[in-house]
């Protein structure tokens, strides 16, 4: 009997899941994006290269092996970043002019070709060579910090090319005007920089030069602090910053892949001096306050005074703190939408959602001169990963949208603040810090949230974790329920017609 109701169900799954691709989603789309604008959108990246490139040769220029991990909007142009995660990308840090209103332009390499060490066969990493850039920032001087994690083909051999660095760029002469090398000693082996906050809440001189700057580690997790005015790093870690290893397996619509990344969503509120973080491989959200992170160098069994927020629907990269309202907002990758959730309120809301644009959104920031206006980059990183790239559809969208948004959809469920509780490892809303690192907080069933404030939700047993949501009066018994999905081993139903 019960092999017969599992036939039954899988049958139901795979029916109604055809339904629902086939069927109904672009209408949930339209529901949840309409203040969403596509800026730009690309199949895949071509290039204004310069004269002689060897653009035939793959290892050079492959289109198909070029990811977007971040963007940057400045004044007059948009730049993206392409790290080196396979061979065949030939600039990492490319950029078009916001005049150039082409949907698909091509990419300059910045701030020329003779910055890229791609094509070359010998090169000096003393000189300002760009290697592999995840994530670039823009301070109030008008000035590029491009981060240089400087490892070569990272998902091949991953060849460790050069000395990360940071070079800060003059947007105004795109020149170089300083030059950060990351000293070997708070690196590890195999360290891979991947974010960057630039911190002037307390810069006084004008120059933007006497800055905090924190970097995150992924594959060897911690988060690297720089005291610009004293030239001074140091490196600090906690069990918080890794990944989880029952959440390496992400889940993108049908693609399915490993990636055991440590802490890279970064967010700052200027206001409070609080950092949010967030490793890839977890469901959950912490923070550290300023002052915790410019204390210097701790002690060999000292813990950092982590809080622990909460957890969200499925794992994430981005994280932004948006100005308007202290609200964090992030893009669970298994549900396609960008969200937020308000810290201090808890008010949480889902401001898009869409199937085929949020596939695996990368990037989430602002630009110092649009005001309200957030932009959001998706790269289909889930189809790069598993070699299944369709170079005739659109792969990465450069996408902004007002903030507070008018498509916003109150919810209750997209984050689930942690409740009060006592931990070992890190704090939770009081002022104990504890000594010993084992956490005692039981995890709790939740969902993720709700596009449709009447729906009622039934939760069946099933895989651990798994979530499942009916919107109507009860258990659909047909094939005309709509299935899609949702978080880790579950699925999300919806009743409505065939």
């Amino acid at each position: 009997m019960g092999r017969a109701r599992s036939s039954f169900l899988v049958t139901v799954l795979f029916i109604a899941g055809n339904l629902l691709f086939c069927g109904i989603r672009h209408a949930h789309s339209l529901a949840v994006r309409s203040n969403l604008k596509i800026v730009k959108q690309w199949k895949l990246f071509s290039y204004e290269f310069p004269p002689h490139a060897p653009v035939s040769d793959p290892d050079y220029y492959n289109p198909t092996n070029i990811v977007p991990t971040s963007m940057t909007v400045a004044y007059d142009r948009i730049f993206i970043a392409t790290p080196k995660l396979f061979a065949g990308v030939p600039t990492t840090v490319g950029y078009v002019s916001k005049s150039d209103f082409n949907e698909s332009p091509r990419l300059n390499s910045y701030p020329d070709w003779s910055y890229t060490v791609s094509g070359r066969k010998s090169f000096n990493c003393s000189d300002s060579y760009l290697v592999s850039v995840y994530r670039m920032r823009i301070d109030s001087c008008n000035r590029l910090w491009i981060l240089d994690a400087a490892v070569s083909r990272t998902f091949e051999d991953s060849e460790q090319t050069c000395q990360p660095k940071i070079l800060v760029f003059d947007l105004n002469t795109d020149q170089v005007v300083r030059r950060i090398d990351i000293p070997k000693d708070v690196l590890r082996n195999q360290s891979i920089l991947v974010n960057l906050i630039v911190d002037e809440t307390t810069s006084t001189s004008g120059t933007c030069d006497d800055v905090f700057v924190y970097i995150a580690d992924t594959v060897k997790p911690a988060i690297i602090v720089y005291d610009s005015a004293r030239d001074m790093m140091w490196r600090l870690s906690h069990p918080a910053m890794w990944p989880d290893p029952d959440l390496g397996l992400v889940q993108v619509l049908n693609d399915k892949f490993f990636i055991m990344d440590g802490i890279i969503g970064l967010a700052f509120d200027t206001i409070n001096g609080i950092l949010y973080f967030q490793p890839l491989a977890t469901d959950r959200i912490f923070s550290i306050t300023r002052d915790a992170l410019r204390a210097g160098p701790r002690r060999l069994h000292d813990i950092l005074p982590i809080r622990f927020l909460g957890k969200k629907s499925s794992q994430g990269l981005p994280l932004y703190l948006a100005p308007q309202d202290g609200s964090l907002l992030f893009s669970p990758v298994t549900e396609t939408a960008i969200v937020s959730w308000h810290p201090q309120t808890n008010k949480q809301s889902v401001l898009f959602y869409d199937v085929e644009a949020l596939q695996f959104v990368a990037d989430i920031s602002e630009s110092p001169w649009e005001s309200g206006v957030v932009y959001a980059m998706s790269s289909k990183f889930n189809r790069f990963t598993s070699e299944t790239v369709n170079r005739d559809e659109i792969n990465f969208r450069l996408m902004r949208f007002k903030y507070p948004s008018r498509s916003a959809v109150s919810s209750q469920r997209l984050f689930t603040p942690s409740a009060p509780f006592k931990s070992d490892l890190y704090t939770n809303g009081n002022d104990t810090i504890y000594t010993r690192a084992e956490e005692r907080s039981s995890s709790a069933t939740y969902l993720p949230y709700s596009l449709d404030p009447n729906t009622k939700y039934f939760q069946l047993p099933s895989a651990r974790s798994s979530l499942h949501t009916f919107a109507g009066n009860g258990i659909p018994a047909t094939p005309a329920a709509h299935i899609l999905p949702f978080g880790r081993g579950g699925y999300s139903y919806s009743l409505g017609v065939n």
